[in-house]
């Protein structure tokens, strides 16, 4: 599936974020729970939060871009599990708790970060690959920022990938993503994209057999221009 929301009419990454998150409408970032994240997840969650066939689909999307064992990855929002099939030599993982972040054995390095709190990714220009995002672009508050910050630390060509489900903590994920569906989630983060970069074209695909059961498997990705 692709996506159709990218129209030429919004404001581009060049206009101000003020403009560009107006887009959305009020209180489409808000969280029925906005206290401060460190509380939510200061206890480690060493649990899989996607059933077994959509994690084998997060590996098969990754596998399927390209994203082989000699890049250097980014995965951000990450956890104690990065879901590559084969583990990229270079993959740090950045994330809110630390003992998960020490537990992935797929880590080469780890940065604690919360980028609710702080969008900012410390890293130089051009220092990754590709970089990944799985089951965890729906808690984000200021996506526009973090968007423009991933292509900032990615090299020309390298793709960032949103992976995602329609299973969340519906009291962290925005009220943008609690009100619509699965084909509403994909445009979220393809407008994501769009206002940002510079990306190239958003692509999107269901990567798990439509009409099964199980949980749902979404990717949606872009080359950085």
């Amino acid at each position: 599936m692709t996506d159709a929301s990218a129209r030429p009419d919004l404001p581009g990454p060049g206009a101000p974020y003020a403009e560009r998150y107006a887009t959305f409408g009020p209180d489409f970032f808000r969280r029925f729970d906005d206290a401060d994240d460190t509380r939510f997840y200061d206890q480690p969650r060493l649990v899989t939060h996607i059933d077994d066939r959509a994690i084998a689909a997060v590996g098969a999307v990754y596998a399927d871009l390209g994203l082989g064992p000699q890049g250097r990855v980014l995965d951000v929002m990450s956890s104690w599990i990065s879901h590559f099939r084969q583990t990229p030599a270079g993959l740090v993982v950045l994330g809110m708790n630390p003992v998960e972040l020490a537990a992935n054995p797929q880590a080469a390095g780890a940065v604690v970060a919360d980028l609710n709190r702080s969008p900012t990714i410390p890293f130089a220009d051009g220092s990754f690959d590709a970089v990944t995002c799985c089951v965890s672009v729906d808690y984000l508050v200021q996506p526009l920022e973090v968007f423009d910050e991933v292509a900032r630390v990615l090299a020309p060509g390298g793709v960032f990938c949103c992976t995602f489900s329609n299973r969340c903590f519906p009291s962290k994920a925005i009220h943008g993503w609690l009100q619509t569906d699965d084909r509403g989630h994909v445009a979220i983060v393809a407008r994501y994209f769009r206002l940002t970069g510079p990306w190239g074209e958003a692509r999107a695909s269901l990567a798990t057999p439509p009409g099964t059961p199980g949980d749902p498997l979404y990717a949606v990705w872009a080359a950085r221009a």
